[in-house]
């Protein structure tokens, strides 16, 4: 479904990204891990037009997508969720999913039908009927969550990527996060990347797992990953944080 070959960026000097290759496929939930700082981010944003590559291809579906601008990446079936959620703060919930259906749309719908996809929206992440009317100061940090990706929804994306969708969530709001990303998954036949340091999330959630170490990737599924020697890897899935995920690995 995406093919990213050979992907740089650099800002200046620095190589923020350098050579990275990898493959979503229809249907999958991959799983994007690595260090602070490795580009993970940065890979999402060259993908979603938020940036231009140095070098490299992004190709969508057999077209290529690398440096076209993000309302474009858009209306092509992407769509994306940011780490530090950023709901206009002056409109209500249901009107900032709106603009996001108008906008995906590129303005050739009816407001009205905007106004639907985004009641549509709402109710399949789960927000209660009268949050619809509220503002995002009145939300708990779990909802506006729930609201932003109600936004991406409202943009009828065939591929999701979501930046950290369980950071700053308690358990229980973290577990209902894995249930509705299963549900919509399963639902909506969406394909996901997701950016995650979560053991929780990795393992609950992912067919496949990839990893930007050294400024590249490497990617395979999770017992895979598991075994390569990297010492990175090595130690995010063995060291003692993520003890009892392994033996629930080999279950599996």
């Amino acid at each position: 479904m995406l093919s990213v070959t050979s992907l740089s960026k650099r800002f200046g000097g620095f190589p923020a990204v350098s050579q990275v290759s990898f493959e979503v496929r229809r249907g999958e939930i991959l799983g994007l891990i690595g260090p602070n700082g490795s580009g993970k981010s940065t890979t999402f944003n060259l993908i979603a037009g938020a940036l231009k590559p140095t070098a490299g291809s992004i190709r969508f579906e057999g077209a290529e997508i690398g440096g076209l601008p993000a309302h474009l990446v858009c209306r092509k079936g992407l769509a994306r969720t940011f780490q530090i959620p950023r709901p206009f703060r002056t409109m209500s919930l249901l009107d900032n999913v709106t603009l996001a259906a108008f906008y995906g749309a590129g303005g050739d719908i009816a407001r009205s039908e905007a106004r639907r996809r985004a009641a549509a929206a709402l109710d399949q992440v789960g927000l209660p009927a009268d949050a619809a009317g509220k503002y995002p100061s009145q939300l708990s940090g779990g909802m506006i969550k729930r609201a932003i990706l109600a936004r991406a929804l409202a943009l009828d994306p065939q591929l999701l990527f979501l930046d950290e969708p369980t950071a700053g969530l308690d358990p229980i709001s973290a577990a209902a996060s894995h249930q509705l990303l299963l549900y919509l998954h399963q639902h909506l036949h969406l394909t996901v990347v997701m950016i995650t340091h979560d053991l929780d999330t990795i393992f609950r959630t992912c067919n496949r797992v990839g990893v930007i170490v050294d400024r590249r990737m490497v990617s395979d599924t999770l017992t895979g990953i598991m075994d390569n020697p990297h010492p990175w890897i090595q130690a995010y899935f063995h060291g003692v944080r993520a003890r009892g995920y392994s033996t629930r690995a080999g279950e599996s």
